[in-house]
């Protein structure tokens, strides 16, 4: 690379450099026709999206300077602009770019200055959008409408928002022009777009379904399955109403329920499956008022539609393991592993559970009891693996009401009271025993212990609530008085409690009707905390929450455009997976958001990130070879014409 430096009274400044680059069109020879004598330019148009501009990027010499070294300058003129576009052939040319550092920024009204760099990490995002085949998908749903904008493009841009820049819809309008195509629709496309993707909500998740599985293989053989709530930060929740043509009550959707977080705001919930693979399959919002159990077996039913037949595996958590979940999991040929609570089994059952006896190595199947599990020397780097290992035991347990589950009965009088269930539903229950999970559990209970501790020095009466699961549970209340005296309170810790906490540290159980081998069982158990990871990429990485939108028909679109995003990063993991690569959430995402390039006043572009293992991975992975320093404009219109092919 060479520099060659003019100084002139503005402080101009002529660099000459050579940079690897494919250009618009040939090069041409300029020079004023006119003049007696003229300057001969190299001359070169360029388009930049729709803006075409032509710029001299070199000068060969005034007529009366060649006149020096030729007796032609006309000719030797047209020589070195063939010399030009020759070099171009091989990737390299020398261009002139004059720098005036006295030149200022363009004034405009904008309320704050803005970056003008260009996002182009999203291409790779924009690779798999297009392999779902979604802009078809909308073709053939506004097939015959008159609609005047693109929604494909428009839900394009608002799902690689989600995953690069997640903010509000007006948030995302704002900043279209942060991406090198520099999508052109107004604000109400979107709202228009949302409208159109929740009327055909059941149609959208089936075709990304079938779409995806032209991408990766899907492996539907176990079908994970969780729900989570959103919370809204509005005054008060959403009322019910009748609907005006069928008369039907349409149940608000914005409703009070039980939240982890114990917000004291209206919720919607969020139903999702997930493959073995950690990819999303579907997704149902509900009211969050409505109990989670109710809204398995519906989405299930879809999910069958969509697998046509195909026989799964429903695993999910002991909250979305009823009686009539395991009963429609029994058909069809389909199965079910659920997480079981061992405190509400029969005293049958629990009393089998703690039998030190026919418990074995879940590594070797070798027999084993619990108490050489609980004090063997862990120290001991012969005991490795047995620290590291489980024993388990399985039980028969085909009476429901062996498992602690519970029918309404209708009584004479119309109350209706819970008596337990008569149903018989074939399945094991497989316990596991972990030296290791025991500590865990009661190292975290210690802990609770001790802050309980603390609140007993300072503890107000007054404002003491018991709560079951927090560190109040381990505080009892002891009232006393005297004959014909006031009645005194003290608090002491509760060591009773602690004990039968104690008792179930390090037992986990699971409840199937599969036949494998109990090994496979627990691995396909232990899964489940990906489902987990799926809601924690949407809510911390993609901002699912707030939601800023109050028509239950964008509420729910908003969340559609969630899935999507997630289905798209998870598609892309699985890429990187595929060549042995793995990367967080957090390095993946932040890498395609570096991923930036400056115009050089419209002849080319010029990245402004650096080389990073995450970025080679994805170049090895999509051959989009956005590895380069320099772009022209035509170079990565291409790459964009290409992938939209």
């Amino acid at each position: 690379m060479f520099f060659f430096v003019k100084f002139s009274k503005i402080f101009v400044v002529c660099v000459v450099w050579c940079c690897v680059l494919c250009y618009n069109s040939i090069m041409k020879l300029w020079y004023d026709r006119k003049s007696k004598d003229p300057t001969y330019f190299v001359q070169k148009g360029y388009r930049n999206g729709k803006k075409t501009t032509t710029k001299n990027i070199a000068r060969i010499g005034k007529h009366s300077e060649l006149l020096l070294i030729t007796d032609d300058p006309l000719a030797y003129a047209r020589e070195q602009v063939d010399r030009y576009n020759e070099e171009e052939k091989n990737g390299k040319v020398s261009m002139e770019v004059k720098i005036d550092f006295n030149e200022k920024i363009k004034i405009s009204n904008d309320l704050v200055s803005s970056s003008t760099n260009l996002n182009i990490g999203y291409l790779f995002l924009q690779k798999l959008y297009h392999d779902l085949e979604i802009g078809s998908f909308f073709r053939s749903i506004t097939a015959g409408s008159r609609i005047t904008f693109d929604p494909n493009l428009v839900n394009r841009f608002l799902t690689f928002a989600r995953i690069l820049e997640p903010d509000s819809k007006l948030g995302t309008y704002d900043h279209l022009e942060h991406y090198y195509e520099k999508p052109d629709f107004d604000y109400v496309h979107i709202l228009r777009t949302m409208d159109i993707l929740q009327d055909h909500y059941e149609d959208y998740i089936s075709w990304l379904f079938e779409k995806s599985n032209s991408i990766v293989k899907r492996n539907t053989s176990v079908c994970y399955y969780d729900c989570t709530n959103y919370y809204f930060e509005i005054e008060s929740q959403d009322e019910d109403y009748i609907d005006e043509v069928t008369g039907e009550i349409i149940k608000g959707l914005r409703k009070y329920g039980p939240s982890k977080q114990h917000q004291p705001a209206p919720l919607v919930e969020m139903g999702l499956f997930m493959d073995a693979d950690g990819i999303p399959l579907s997704m149902c919002i509900t009211s969050g008022s409505d109990n989670e159990q109710t809204t398995a077996i519906p989405l299930e039913q879809q999910l069958t539609k969509m697998f046509r037949g195909r026989k799964f595996i429903y695993c999910a958590d002991a909250g979305l393991g009823s009686l009539n979940i395991r009963n429609f999991n029994s058909m069809g040929g389909r199965a079910f592993i659920v997480t079981q609570s061992i405190k509400q089994m029969s005293d049958t059952l629990k009393e089998a559970v703690f039998n030190d006896h026919e418990y074995k190595l879940l590594s070797s199947d070798e027999p084993i009891s619990v108490a050489a599990l609980k004090n063997f020397d862990k120290n001991d780097p012969d005991k490795l693996e047995l620290y590291n290992d489980k024993a388990y035991k399985i039980l028969q347990a085909d009476k429901a009401y062996d498992l602690g589950f519970f029918e309404e009965k209708i009584c004479r009088d119309g109350r209706k009271r819970k008596v337990k269930a008569t149903a018989a539903v074939p399945q094991k229950i497989i316990v596991t025993f972990s030296r290791k999970m025991m500590e865990y559990q009661r190292t975290i209970r210690n802990r609770q212990i001790e802050r309980a501790k603390k609140m007993l020095k300072n503890l107000d009466p007054d404002t003491y609530k018991k709560g079951p699961h927090d560190v109040t549970r381990f505080i009892k209340r002891t009232s006393s008085a005297a004959s014909g005296e006031k009645v005194t309170d003290s608090y002491e810790i509760d060591q009773s409690v602690i004990d039968a906490e104690e008792k179930y540290d390090g037992y986990y159980a699971v409840a199937t009707n599969l036949d494998d081998p109990a090994k496979e069982i627990i691995r396909i158990s232990s899964q489940r905390y990906r489902i987990e990871d799926c809601f924690r990429v949407m809510k911390s990485n993609f901002s699912a929450r707030p939601v800023y939108h109050q028509k239950r028909k964008r509420i729910i679109a908003h969340f559609m455009i969630c899935f999507t995003a997630l289905l798209i990063y998870r598609l892309l993991e699985k890429k990187l997976d595929q060549q042995g690569i793995h990367f967080t959430v957090e390095n993946i995402v932040e890498t395609l958001r570096n991923m930036e390039v400056d115009n050089l006043e419209d002849m080319c572009f010029k990245s402004t990130y650096t080389c990073s293992q995450v970025c080679t991975a994805l170049n090895a992975a999509f051959d989009l070879g956005l590895d380069k320093k320099y772009y022209q404009p035509k170079e990565l219109n291409k790459k964009i014409k290409k992938i939209l092919e």
